[in-house]
């Protein structure tokens, strides 16, 4: 989706151009894998005991993890995008369940024909799509992987080593902000939160899997942090390195706070005003024609927002919008207040 990932269309064009044909098409048949949801099949190690020598450090090692997977699980992290309001409970897979079955095959039918095709020989045949994918990864590889890896390896190595001695140095609060500014701990460090538009929950203690939360960088994940929180999987989380150089994300409470507080018409065409010039409340309750008290009330609303600023000049306080977080909610509303 080079359209989402910007600063990724050269790559993207480059490497679809290069693609054979076939590739090609086989990628746009198992593109649900990674378009909408970005599949817990690509982490198939955090379903399975830690393996004794490390984690694998090649692809085919990657896919011989995948191979491990049982078929329910293998089925329910493929079919992932018919399962978000489940995803965090659990429970049967398509397989074994009908009502899911029926589900998985209405939301697949949603998706187009191609879709539909897929998922039902996902669940006719699971060996045989298992397969499928693991030939298609295998001939990614071969036609451009393999040098792309080649390419961003040391980097997301060099990120590793340096969350690693942030870790050991400065404690985990610091690691994870490190990560990225929507991660942070609570005072007793128990509990991880990730700040998403999102819920569920998972936990890293659970006597059936091994412990712990696995920290996996990412070359072309920008701008998205996923969080793998399947019951019964070891929870990932799963960054973008490199990422532009751009203002980190308003918190989900704070982008609330904005929506909200816009949603009001009489705060709208404050906006508009103060987008001009700064303005005293009574200046503001003048133009129109409501109460001093009522104009206080609006901009205490979208000061509170983070939308617009004030400052004193004598004994009068001048209040005006702060169009740079105003521009960052979008180009539609700045051109309308600005109209």
């Amino acid at each position: 989706e080079p359209g989402h990932h910007p600063g990724l269309h050269g790559w993207a064009t480059a490497t679809s151009a290069a693609l054979k044909p076939d590739l090609a098409d086989r990628l746009c048949e198992a593109d649900f894998l990674w378009r909408t949801t970005f599949s817990d099949v690509f982490m198939p190690f955090a379903a399975l005991p830690r393996p004794q020598a490390g984690h694998p450090a090649t692809l085919a090692g990657e896919l011989d993890l995948l191979d491990q997977l049982d078929d329910d699980r293998f089925v329910s992290a493929a079919l992932e995008f018919t399962c978000a309001n489940t995803y965090s409970s659990g429970g049967p897979s398509a397989l074994s369940d009908p009502v899911r079955r029926e589900r998985a095959l209405e939301l697949a039918a949603n998706r187009g024909p191609g879709q539909l095709d897929f998922t039902k020989r996902l669940l006719k045949d699971p060996v045989a799509v298992r397969a499928w994918v693991r030939r298609l990864f295998e001939d990614c590889e071969e036609a451009f992987f393999a040098d792309t890896w080649r390419r961003v390896a040391p980097q997301l190595a060099a990120d590793a080593r340096h969350k690693t001695e942030l870790l050991r140095h400065k404690g985990l609060a610091e690691a994870l902000h490190a990560v990225s500014p929507a991660l942070t701990v609570d005072e007793e460090r128990t509990r991880i939160s990730a700040d998403k538009m999102t819920e569920g929950r998972t936990t890293a203690v659970d006597p059936s899997i091994e412990t712990g939360v696995t920290l996996v960088p990412s070359h072309y994940g920008w701008p998205h942090l996923m969080v793998l929180h399947a019951p019964g999987w070891r929870p990932v989380i799963h960054y973008p390195v490199g990422s532009p150089a751009l203002p980190g994300p308003a918190s989900v409470e704070l982008l609330t706070l904005r929506m909200e507080a816009l949603a009001h018409p009489m705060r709208m065409r404050l906006c508009r005003m103060l987008a001009r010039s700064p303005y005293t409340t009574s200046e503001l309750a003048d133009t129109y024609s409501i109460t001093a008290p009522e104009v206080s009330r609006h901009l205490s609303v979208l000061k509170k927002a983070g939308l617009i600023s004030t400052r004193r000049r004598g004994r009068y306080v001048l209040h005006q919008l702060d169009v740079s977080s105003v521009a960052r909610l979008g180009s539609d509303f700045l051109e309308t207040v600005l109209r």
